[in-house]
C-alpha cells in the first residue's frame, strides 16, 4: 500500500513542493514545529533509513543540505536542524527545522492550524532562496 507520501509524490494528495528531482522531493510539514519545517523524501518507498541503500541517502542527504542552506538564509535561525524519527509516517524522510533550541524539535509544538496560505508563502520563500543560491531543483 502506498504510504501517504507516495500519494503526496504523485499528486494525489496537494502539499506545498520546494525541490523536486529525479530522487527526492522536499514540501512544507502540515503542522510545523516551526516556520519553514520542511520534508526532505525520497521517491522511492523505503520505511526504515538503515534500508536505503548508500547513494539514495547521500542523494537525501544533498537534497536536505541544499534546502537547509535556503531555510538558514530565510529564516537566520541558530541552526537548522535535522531529525530523522520516521515513526509517524512508514517512509523515510527527513525533517529539516530552523531552530533556536532544541526545544524547537518538539513534536508537541506542532502547529495543525498553520493555514494553507501561509504554507504557500513560506514555500515561496523557500524556492527563490534556493534559485538565488543557484540551486535548481529539476521540477520544483
Amino acid at each position: 500500500m502506498a504510504s501517504v507520501f507516495s500519494k503526496i509524490i504523485a499528486g494525489e494528495l496537494p502539499a506545498h513542493f520546494v525541490w523536486k528531482d529525479d530522487v527526492c522531493v522536499a514540501f512544507l510539514s502540515i503542522a510545523p514545529l516551526r516556520p519553514g519545517h520542511v520534508l526532505v523524501v525520497p521517491r522511492a518507498e523505503v520505511d526504515h533509513w538503515l534500508d536505503a541503500h548508500s547513494e539514495l541517502l547521500g542523494d537525501l542527504m544533498a537534497t536536505a543540505r541544499a534546502v537547509g542552506e535556503a531555510l538558514q538564509a530565510v529564516y537566520q535561525p541558530a541552526k537548522v536542524g535535522m531529525m530523522i524519527a520516521g515513526l509517524e509516517v512508514p517512509h523515510l524522510h527527513v525533517h529539516l527545522v530552523p531552530m533556536n533550541g532544541v526545544r524547537d524539535l518538539d513534536f508537541a509544538n506542532a502547529d495543525p492550524n498553520f493555514g494553507d496560505e501561509r504554507l504557500a508563502e513560506e514555500a515561496e520563500r523557500i524556492r527563490d532562496a534556493l534559485h538565488s543560491l543557484g540551486h535548481q531543483p529539476s521540477q520544483a
